[in-house]
This record gives C-alpha cells, sequence and structure tokens, in this order.
C-alpha cells in the first residue's frame, strides 16, 4: 500500500532541530561560485530498445537486485569532475527502455569508491531509492514523501542554494530506509557520511548529492514506484564500466 506523505509530514517539528547535521553531505555555503538554476531538461521519451542498462559493467550490475525494473543511472563525466548526467531506465519484459535523461551535477571534487564524510566527493556504487521528501508540498510522488521546514537550506548559504532542498529523494547510502531523507541516523557511522540526496540543482557541484532541474525532480518523484524497487546506478564513466 502507497505511503502518503501526510503521514510523515509530522516529523519535521522533530528533526528540525538536526537540519544542519542532515544536510552537510549535500551542502555548504563553501559551494565556490554557481551558476544559475538549470531548469531545462529532455522531455521527450527515448524509444532505444536494450537488454541492459548501457555503460554499466558487470561488477557493479549483478549489485543490482534481480527485481528491480528502474533505474537511475548517473554517469559522472569524470573522476574528479562535478559534471553528470541522469538517465531514468524502465524495464519491459526482458527489455530496458531509457525514459529520460538530464544534465545534472555530482560532487564538487568527483567520486570515490570510499567515501568519507567532508570528501566531496560522490559515491560510487549502487542504492536502493526508498524516501523522498523536501520543503515544498508532494507533488503526487510514489515514494513515501514526507513534508517539512527542516529541509530548509539555512540561509546564511547563498541564494542560489536555497532551493537546494524543496524536493529530494534519499540515496540509501549509510542511512535507514523507510525513514524520512533527513533522519540522521548513520548505520556506518558519522565517518562513512550521509545524507546523500538526488535534489534539485543550484548550478554546480555539491558536496556528495546528486543535482538536476527541478522539472527532472518532479519527473523522478511522480515516476519512481516501490513496487517496480527502484534503484541508482552512480559513478563515473571509467567505474561504472568497470
Amino acid at each position: 500500500m502507497r505511503r502518503r506523505g501526510s503521514a510523515r509530514a509530522g516529523l519535521g517539528g522533530v528533526l528540525g532541530g538536526l537540519l544542519v547535521m542532515s544536510v552537510a553531505a549535500c551542502g555548504s555555503s563553501d559551494h565556490g561560485s554557481a551558476a544559475s538554476r538549470d531548469r531545462s531538461d529532455d522531455t521527450q521519451p527515448h524509444k532505444t530498445v536494450l537488454k541492459r542498462v548501457p555503460g554499466v559493467g558487470d561488477r557493479l550490475w549483478r549489485q543490482v537486485p534481480a527485481d528491480s525494473r528502474q533505474v537511475v543511472a548517473v554517469y559522472g563525466a569524470g573522476k574528479d569532475s562535478p559534471d553528470s548526467t541522469v538517465a531514468l531506465f524502465t524495464k519491459h519484459g526482458a527489455v530496458w527502455k531509457q525514459e529520460r535523461s538530464w544534465p545534472a551535477h555530482n560532487g564538487r571534487k568527483g567520486w570515490t569508491a570510499d567515501h568519507h564524510e567532508g570528501d566531496l566527493r560522490s559515491p560510487v556504487g549502487v542504492f536502493t531509492l526508498s524516501d523522498a521528501g523536501g520543503v515544498l508540498a508532494d507533488p503526487g510522488a510514489r515514494l513515501p514523501y514526507t513534508r517539512s521546514s527542516a529541509f530548509q537550506a539555512p540561509h546564511y548559504w547563498k541564494k542560489a542554494y536555497w532551493h537546494d532542498f524543496d524536493y529530494v529523494i534519499a540515496i540509501d547510502y549509510n542511512r535507514v530506509r523507510g525513514t524520512a531523507p533527513n533522519d540522521p541516523t548513520r548505520p556506518q557511522g558519522q565517518s562513512k557520511g550521509g545524507s546523500i540526496w538526488l535534489h534539485m540543482d543550484h548550478g554546480s557541484g555539491t558536496s556528495a548529492c546528486v543535482s538536476q532541474s527541478e522539472s527532472a525532480m518532479r519527473y523522478l518523484l511522480r515516476t519512481l514506484d516501490p513496487r517496480l524497487h527502484p534503484v541508482v546506478v552512480m559513478g563515473d564513466k571509467a567505474e561504472l564500466k568497470a
């Protein structure tokens, strides 16, 4: 049964005091100069039919659960680059189809297979996508959605970043599934980082998250379906293929 966002709306007050810890991995006032928010996206469906998600080697593909029928692939431009492309793939029968793709950003220093708090790199790997939320009202998300002002980026950050967390989708790296994205619990310990999200873009690299346009986030929120067991496969292109 789909859980409605209203069921967790009350968590905002409890989690509000934990905001700084919760968003530490996704942003800070030290982002460097940001371009204006990119609201463009590729809105036309792709017709290519595939036997598997392209650009992903056997090592990571074996980590995709057998019952997953939605994959968000994040193709990093390079190991040390903050630029990436996000593509959504859906499995139809025995084949995969690319549905959409968007320009995106990842960690300011690129990617790592051994992420730690503050390294400014996004973690490489395959992670489930279970929970969503944000400052704004639920746009029709299929994933459980928590609306709370506790997601609001601190206003001592540059103004370009104030809307980063209007919509977020938690990447299940070092977190407890089934909780609001800003729950600060980190099962592997604080040093391994956490609060890794898909969230709205401010035009440059992040502290570890993956960011994209508002329209892209709204599309993913309305499309990712827990019944299809969505996952994200993310990393720089060379690491993805390894």
